[in-house]
């Protein structure tokens, strides 16, 4: 697999010491689902995280990491937050807010810094694998040191 370019993600691990390894899909390879990337990967689907941006009823935005074999609870995402109740933003309104596109959205490097919450499943494991900000291009890195660099981040149990 071939080294992709530094992305927001890579400059910021790079920047703060975190030891991780780069994940690139085949050029050619066109994923019908996550679980697709995880099975070409040779990955645990447990533990490959997607992100997911949120908005509660007081505005706010959030970011959600949850396994890709799995979907958010939204009343659970909510609790996890303060917010009587959030919603998934549109996919039209993902790049403008975040920097990101569908697919390769990353929660590091984000234009602005949101919390964060990861699935408490999350530290079942040394390392989680999340995209490293473009389509096909993913990043594995430990757990422990993604305070770091996500600055509002905490663990819930937020899976439906």
């Amino acid at each position: 697999m071939a080294k992709a370019k530094k992305t927001n993600v890579i400059r910021k691990l790079d920047q703060l010491k975190i030891p991780y390894t780069e994940m690139t899909l085949p050029e050619d390879f066109k994923p019908r689902s996550s679980e697709d990337v995880a099975e070409i990967l040779g990955i645990n689907p447990d533990q490959q995280f997607k992100t997911l941006v949120t908005h509660g009823k007081s505005k706010d935005h959030y970011v959600f990491l949850v396994p890709v074999n799995h979907e958010l609870d939204l009343k659970l995402a909510a609790a996890a937050v303060g917010e009587k109740n959030i919603h998934m933003i549109t996919q039209k309104d993902l790049e403008p807010l975040t920097g990101y596109i569908h697919g390769g959205c990353s929660p590091i490097g984000m234009k602005k810094a949101f919390p964060t919450i990861i699935d408490a499943s999350a530290q079942n494991y040394e390392t989680i694998i999340f995209s490293a900000g473009k389509r096909g291009f993913l990043v594995e890195a430990p757990v422990n040191d993604l305070e770091k660099v996500i600055t509002q981040l905490d663990f819930a149990d937020i899976l439906f």
